[in-house]
């Protein structure tokens, strides 16, 4: 988390020129992926934040909002060429209908980068899922395989994935990400990988970015953060989404 750093360009969730049934609203994304251990400025703000799963306190505080645990789901995919709008359409498209065909989805996002970057990942798919259980169901699922098949590998020839449980309000549209706040926005992904020796500041230093976060209730709708427990892309650790209002507050 510390000196080494490469930063994706802004992923466009659908094109705003173009009336495709993708999301009604686009919102981009943002993708930073970060390298190093936790000697770095989260770590010595660790007196500001706190935890993002339910403390004992939490749990005996009447006043405070009860915590749903969700799942969350993101994935980075690089293009093998520029796609047509065609192409585009077809892929998106049917990476949008897999809420429809599966059970446990309660939100989603997807998109293309709008910007060249160097990783050359041109496309984000984010999910969110109630369980485990149901994001296990989801990858091997028939119509998300021949989704990834019939509509994805023949413009695509690599995908990140990144996997992690996390809390959020006990409310429907926190839950689900849906009301006014939700409209409109900015997805913030952050990829970290903690070097081996760090492993025990880690926990601090997220602590920290919650804490961060939470100062600015007024730039950021939601925030979600936990420990990546995909196998295929051991080499991050913990990931986050950040929903901010505003490109502007980037």
């Amino acid at each position: 988390m510390q000196a080494h750093c490469s930063t994706l360009s802004p992923i466009s969730l659908g094109n705003p020129n173009r009336r495709i049934p993708i999301i009604s609203r686009p919102a981009p994304f943002n993708v930073y992926r970060s390298n190093g251990g936790a000697d770095s400025w989260l770590g010595r703000e660790k007196n500001r934040g706190v935890t993002v799963s339910a403390s004992e306190e939490q749990i005996s505080d009447p006043d405070l909002p009860k915590r749903r645990k969700i799942v969350e789901h993101v994935c980075l995919l690089k293009s093998k060429k520029d796609l047509s709008d065609e192409e585009e359409k077809d892929m998106l498209d049917y990476l949008y209908t897999t809420q429809y065909q599966m059970r446990g989805i309660v939100a989603i996002s997807l998109g293309r980068i709008g910007n060249q970057n160097p990783e050359k990942y041109s496309y984000a798919f984010y999910l969110r899922f109630q369980r485990k259980e149901d994001l296990v169901k989801f990858y091997q699922h028939p119509f998300y395989l021949g989704v990834l098949k019939d509509h994805v590998s023949p413009y695509c020839h690599e995908l990140l994935n990144v996997d992690y449980e996390s809390e959020v309000e006990d409310d429907i549209l926190p839950i689900f990400r849906k009301g006014e706040e939700f409209n409109f926005g900015v997805e913030f992904v952050l990829l970290i990988s903690f070097i081996n020796n760090a492993s025990d500041h880690a926990e601090d230093a997220l602590v920290s970015l919650e804490g961060l976060l939470m100062g600015f209730p007024s730039l950021i709708v939601q925030s979600t953060q936990g420990v990546n427990f995909n196998p295929s892309s051991k080499e991050y650790t913990h990931g986050v989404v950040i929903r901010f209002r505003s490109r502007l507050f980037l």
